[in-house]
């Protein structure tokens, strides 16, 4: 992370779908926080990368476009990928995925809170009541092997779980620096009742808690963490887990505060970092500008915020307020939570709603 003598400047990754829709909601608000916040300025460029770069040109993420936005200061991404767009092998391409594996993003971030009670599945729970964050392993566990071709002629197909200890240790000490900045609870999820490499995940954590001596900690398998973040989400702050399960599990979180269009990510690294909405391509409702923009605008509070100016946190606290400010009123709502705004509208209430 680096900062030029003038401004951030931004890598801007539409993609696919309502990507590009997602996208253009979430420049527009950081357009209005640099009128508003002294000292936040910003240059953005676009690139082209997904799947339809991949029609284009034949690469859905093109090397010379990689080693371009190695070299800004944040990644902005919208939604990759198409369903009908796929390798030979019959997997979806899913650059999104490189970019992590080859900028070691290892820490994938998942914030999860209901700003409204309307919002939620489960019945009386208010504003505020959920609110932790999940964090991912982002470049091993059951995705390491994801680039592995089966042979269609076998009679079985396999992959592999990889965890290190350097993996392990990293993503973990992340989850408890976050912790320590929140109400300081970690919670391990994994599987190692049966998994060995889930049994060293979990031994590397106990050794990584004594680090943080003032950081209470628990351990639950995954089984039981879907079934407790329905009964009792409201006791969560911070959960560390491997990458499947994390990709799992957040999905599962999306939905508690009302789904994917309220869910915000980022995958960070010790030299880089990628946010965006934690949300597919959604090629069904693509060019219809009814697409919720919030998870891609809370997505560039996360990029402020990791900037980690006095500017670039103002402007953080601006955006957060906003969307808290907007989603206080059920009847601000786009179509995914049964509500009637188009995308444009939800943006523009956001814009017109940051402090001054």
């Amino acid at each position: 992370m680096s900062q030029s003598s003038e401004a951030f400047r931004i890598a801007v990754l539409p993609g696919d779908g309502i990507g590009p829709e997602i996208t253009a909601a979430g420049v527009e608000v950081l357009r209005a926080v640099e009128s508003k916040a002294a000292g936040a300025r910003f240059e953005l460029e676009e690139f082209s990368v997904g799947a339809g770069e991949y029609l284009r040109r034949g690469d859905p993420l093109p090397e010379e476009v990689f080693e371009r936005v190695k070299t800004f200061d944040a990644i902005l991404l919208g939604a990759m990928g198409l369903p009908d767009v796929r390798w030979p092998g019959g997997v979806e391409m899913t650059p999104q995925l490189d970019l992590r594996e080859k900028l070691d993003l290892y820490c994938g971030l998942r914030p999860v809170y209901l700003y409204h009670s309307d919002d939620s599945p489960l019945r009386g729970k208010k504003p505020g009541a959920i609110d932790f964050l999940l964090v991912r392993e982002s470049t091993e566990g059951l995705f390491y092997s994801r680039k592995d071709r089966f042979d269609a002629d076998a009679h079985f197909a396999e992959d592999r779980m990889r965890i290190t200890r350097a993996g392990a240790e990293r993503v973990i000490r992340a989850a408890f620096r976050e912790a320590s900045r929140r109400r300081k609870h970690v919670t391990l999820v994994d599987k190692a009742n049966v998994l060995p490499s889930m049994a060293f995940f979990r031994k590397v954590f106990d050794e990584v808690a004594t680090e943080f001596p003032d950081v209470k900690t628990d351990r639950t398998y995954v089984d039981a963490a879907a079934l407790y973040l329905l009964q009792r989400p409201e006791a969560f702050d911070v959960l560390v887990t491997e990458n499947m399960f994390g990709d799992i599990l957040s999905d599962l979180a999306a939905g508690l505060v009302g789904g994917m269009g309220m869910a915000p990510s980022a995958d960070i690294g010790d030299q880089y970092a990628v946010f965006q909405p934690a949300h597919g391509s959604a090629p069904d409702i693509a060019g219809k500008g009814i697409a919720n923009p919030v998870a891609t605008i809370l997505s560039v509070a996360m990029m402020l915020e990791w900037l980690g100016t006095p500017a670039t946190h103002a402007g953080a606290a601006m955006i957060t307020a906003a969307v808290g400010s907007v989603l206080a009123d059920p009847a601000n709502r786009t179509r995914d939570l049964n509500g009637n705004l188009t995308s444009a509208q939800m943006t523009k209430l956001i814009v017109s709603a940051l402090p001054c």
